[in-house]
C-alpha cells in the first residue's frame, strides 16, 4: 500500500483531497445550518453550461478554460439569484430554480454542437488522480480564501446564520455577507470538480456536517470538525480507490454516505430524544 505514495500523481491526489475536503467540509457547515443544501445542489448543475460555453468560446477544453467556464456559469446563477431575489417579489429558492434550470437547458443545447463531449467525463464525475501542479495551486488558493473568510468573519457568520435582522441592526453588512456566501459556495464547487465531479460535488459540502450534527451542535466546533472529517474521508477514499481500482470521486462520496448511516445508528440517545420531542 505504501507504494501509492511513491507516485507523484497519487501525492497530488492526496494533497488535493486534504485541501478540498477540509475547505468544503468547513464551508458545508454554513450551508447546512442556513438550510441551503438544495441551493448548492442546484449550483452544481450550473457548472455544465459554463464548461460548455467555455469549449465553444475557446475551441477546446483545458484545465484553465474548464475552471473559468465553470466559475462563470456558477457565479452567473449564484449571484444572479441574490440580485433577482432583491429586485423581484421572489424568494432565493424560486429565483435559483428558474436560473439554474434555464442555464442547464442552455448547456444541454450547447452540447449538441460540441466536438469534445468525451472530454467532459472527468469534469462530470471527477478525476482527482489527473490533477496537475497548476490545479493544486488553484485548489490551495481557493481553500485559503474560504478558510480565511470563515476565520475572519466568524462572529458575523453566526449572526448571519441565526439572527440576520439583529446582525443588520449591529452594523453587520448582511447583504454583502450574502454575496460572499454565494461566492464561496461557487468557488468551492468549482475546485471540487476534478475531485468528485459536478454531479457529486454538493455531497462533499453537506455530508460531513450532516454526520457531525448527530453528535454536536456548536457552530464553531461544527465548522472545523466538518473540515477535518471531510479531509480525512477524502484522503482515505483516495487510498481505497487505488486499492479497489474504482473512481476516486465516487469512493469519496460513498465513504461519506456510509459514515452518515453509521452516525444515525450510533448517535447518542439524548440527541434522538431531543429531535423526537
Amino acid at each position: 500500500m505504501f507504494e501509492l505514495f511513491e507516485h507523484s500523481f497519487n501525492q497530488r491526489a492526496l494533497l488535493a483531497a486534504l485541501l478540498i475536503g477540509f475547505s468544503n467540509g468547513a464551508l458545508g457547515t454554513l450551508i447546512v445550518l442556513r438550510k441551503s443544501s438544495l441551493a448548492v445542489s442546484a449550483l452544481s448543475h450550473s457548472l455544465l453550461p459554463g464548461i460548455a460555453l467555455s469549449i465553444m468560446t475557446f475551441g477546446g477544453l483545458t484545465a484553465m478554460t474548464g475552471f473559468f467556464g465553470a466559475l462563470f456559469g456558477a457565479l452567473f446563477v449564484g449571484l444572479g439569484t441574490v440580485f433577482i431575489s432583491r429586485i423581484a417579489l421572489l424568494d432565493d429558492q424560486t429565483a435559483m430554480s428558474v436560473l439554474y434550470t434555464s442555464a442547464f437547458a442552455g448547456g444541454l443545447i450547447m452540447l449538441e454542437y460540441l466536438p469534445h463531449i468525451v472530454e467532459l467525463e472527468d469534469w462530470l464525475f471527477g478525476n482527482i488522480l489527473g490533477m496537475r501542479h497548476s490545479d493544486l495551486h488553484i485548489s490551495f488558493m481557493v481553500s485559503f480564501v474560504i478558510l480565511m473568510s470563515l476565520a475572519i468573519f466568524r462572529r458575523e457568520w453566526i449572526l448571519f446564520l441565526f439572527e440576520p435582522d439583529i446582525a443588520a441592526s449591529m452594523g453587520v453588512r448582511v447583504r454583502g455577507l450574502n454575496y460572499l456566501f454565494m461566492t464561496l459556495m461557487v468557488l468551492g464547487l468549482v475546485t471540487s470538480l476534478q475531485a468528485v465531479g459536478a454531479v457529486l460535488s454538493a455531497a462533499l459540502f453537506i455530508t460531513p456536517t450532516a454526520i457531525l450534527l448527530q453528535f454536536m451542535h456548536s457552530p464553531r466546533k461544527l465548522i472545523w470538525c466538518s473540515g477535518i472529517l471531510g479531509a480525512l474521508s477524502a484522503t482515505v477514499a483516495v487510498v481505497l480507490s487505488n486499492i479497489f481500482n474504482v473512481r476516486t470521486g465516487a469512493m469519496i462520496i460513498l465513504l461519506l454516505g456510509i459514515l452518515f448511516i453509521l452516525s444515525l445508528i450510533i448517535r447518542p440517545r439524548k440527541v434522538v430524544h431531543r429531535h423526537s420531542e
